[in-house]
């Protein structure tokens, strides 16, 4: 049991619970080859240096436009491509500095990205007047505070590329936050149906067990081997599956054949089944062992106080998009209701859990006394089924 628990915990954590979209449709293989179709920071280094070369690119390419525009002359251009190799260089060191900035408190990465910022507008508005005077003006010599001269622009600019690498960053940490949290929430999910589902077998196994003792003890060895093999195929045909898998209707109505032939050996004529079973709902998806419990309450509030036992009836019809299981009972009904919610808490409450983890708000929990006199559990859930499943996950790949 642990070890499927961690089994189960490890596949949730490592499954993606919001797999990203790709892109669809006849441009697709175009996009692959060119390493597009998947998201673009997926590779945070790589989408790094694509948009700081994008930027810079666009600066020199405006720029130079602007200058050649002006009547600047060409060594305009030669001035350009010098305050972009410069400009790129100092964004370069800035990003450096910012990958361990942003992993302290918010108050001191402000601060010391300030300052960044201040020394780095200092530093290239040096350059741009050093560069403006010697390939624009030779003859100008600039002196002190004139080195200032371009310092507003250059600190706008870098500025400007700061928020820009903050608010990128600041949004990727917000996704992998999120991500994180659905990643645990899933588990959490995951390892919850887990315990639901594990529950059952040793309360269903001990009530199976206690019989074949009986059986055994009144010398009743035949009736004892038969409920043994029957207990031993149930097991296997449960046990395979996973404890948070899902399974079709008619697989779960098996399984509760299958215990039924068991429990028809403890009652013989006084259990009386009846599966009323629409064709259409046969293919739908429900968690694996759901109805099991509630046709054992049947028997034990319904069958087990009775002389003439009981009927059962086990109904699923299409409701709209869902489909609506009833278990019902010819038992005494509302009584039957109380001494459920007073047992063991394994019966319906496990039900509830179990739907609230599989469906959240998209079910409904029903309990009443049917037309029969009995007690119903009705429960209403979508439709899902493998085929419209697997037509799905083609459509997204």
């Amino acid at each position: 049991m642990a070890s499927d628990s961690a089994r189960l915990l490890d596949a949730a954590v490592q499954a993606d619970p919001r797999p990203r979209p790709r892109p669809k449709g006849p441009a697709r293989p175009i996009l692959k080859g060119v390493g597009l179709d998947a998201p673009f920071f997926a590779d945070k280094n790589k989408a790094f240096w694509v948009l700081q070369s994008i930027g810079w690119t666009g600066y020199f390419t405006l720029r130079s436009l602007s200058g050649i525009a002006n009547s600047m002359g060409a060594m305009f251009v030669v001035h350009t491509l010098l305050l972009t190799a410069t400009g790129y260089s100092i964004t370069l060191l800035m990003g450096s500095l910012y990958r361990r900035l942003i992993t302290m408190r918010a108050l001191l990465t402000a601060l010391l990205s300030l300052f960044a910022v201040i020394v780095a507008s200092f530093a290239f508005s040096f350059i741009e007047t050093w560069s403006y005077a010697t390939f624009l003006r030779p003859g100008a010599r600039p002196v002190g505070i004139e080195y200032l001269g371009a310092l507003l622009l250059n600190f706008s600019l870098l500025a400007a590329w700061s928020a820009l690498y903050y608010g990128i960053n600041y949004y990727l940490l917000l996704e992998e936050e999120i991500n994180q949290r659905a990643k645990l929430e899933s588990a959490a999910s995951s390892a919850t149906l887990a315990m639901l589902r594990y529950q059952l077998n040793p309360h269903f196994l001990f009530n199976t067990l206690n019989s074949i003792s009986t059986l055994v003890l009144l010398k009743q060895t035949e009736r004892a081997n038969a409920m043994l093999a029957r207990l031993s195929s149930f097991l296997r045909y449960t046990l395979v599956n996973e404890p948070t898998a899902q399974v079709t209707l008619a697989q779960e109505v098996e399984t509760l054949k299958l215990y039924l032939e068991i429990e028809k050996m403890r009652f013989e004529d006084r259990l009386r089944p009846h599966f009323r079973i629409d064709p259409s709902t046969i293919g739908a998806r429900l968690p694996s062992l759901l109805l099991q419990p509630l046709v054992e309450n049947a028997i034990k509030y319904a069958v087990t106080p009775s002389e003439n036992g009981a009927d059962i009836w086990i109904k699923a019809e299409r409701q709209g998009h869902g489909i609506r299981i009833e278990v019902a009972d010819s038992g005494p009904g509302t009584q039957s209701g109380l001494a459920v919610h007073e047992s063991t808490g394994v019966g319906l409450p496990n039900i509830k859990d179990r739907l609230a983890q599989a469906y959240g708000a998209a079910h409904d929990f029903q309990t009443r006394q049917n037309e029969h006199g009995g007690f119903s559990v009705i429960l209403d859930i979508p439709f899902e089924s493998r085929g419209r499943d697997i037509h799905e996950d083609k459509e997204s790949e």
